[in-house]
């Protein structure tokens, strides 16, 4: 059973990998057969990462004028065309939040506005208002884990780069994520 799904795995890389020659080659079937293949989870991603279905659409059709643009510089030997996909439409979807001056994920959280780009998570934190409903749930993190929270949040930082700044593992800096999510959805209801 696991070598047929393997099997039926690298057949999708490999017309994935051919796909994207197409496209650097200025073949517009190239793009087509990428966007049939990977535009609705491509949508989907967009949309858990953006929460709006607009941005969503954006990023998606942005990704794919990057991925014509630079389907040349695509090295199977690095890795998954899928994952190449994946990477370009994370990085735009993240720029899109930097970007954005405010986005509102639920109606019950405060914006919260760093003043500098260097402000630090306490900083954020006192950027609540002290009736915050979000700002008593934070205070009952631990300091580093609502530290990760905010910088996951509010900087975009990933599982590895908020490893690499605080000083822990990768999989404690995923568990502090996890769990702390967990514990502000069940202080937020």
């Amino acid at each position: 059973m696991t070598t047929l799904l393997h099997t039926a795995d690298g057949a999708a890389d490999d017309e994935l990998a051919e796909a994207l020659r197409g496209c650097a080659r200025g073949e517009r079937a190239g793009l087509h057969r990428l966007y049939e293949r990977l535009a609705p989870k491509m949508t989907g991603v967009a949309l858990r990462m953006l929460r709006r279905r607009d941005l969503a659409d954006e990023v998606v059709h942005d990704t794919f004028l990057r991925i014509w643009e630079k389907a040349g510089s695509f090295d199977a030997a690095r890795g998954k065309p899928s994952s190449w996909v994946f990477a370009i439409l994370r990085n735009t979807a993240l720029n899109v939040l930097r970007g954005e001056k405010r986005t509102e994920l639920v109606d019950s959280f405060e914006a919260i506005e760093p003043a500098t780009e260097e402000a630090d998570a306490e900083t954020l934190v006192l950027a609540l208002s002290e009736s915050s409903a979000l700002r008593r749930c934070l205070d009952r993190l631990e300091p580093q884990r609502r530290r990760a929270i905010l910088l996951a949040y509010m900087r975009g930082l990933t599982h590895g780069e908020l490893a690499g700044r605080l000083g822990v593992p990768l999989g404690t800096a995923k568990a502090w994520i996890r769990r702390s999510l967990l514990t502000l959805r069940e202080c937020m209801t």
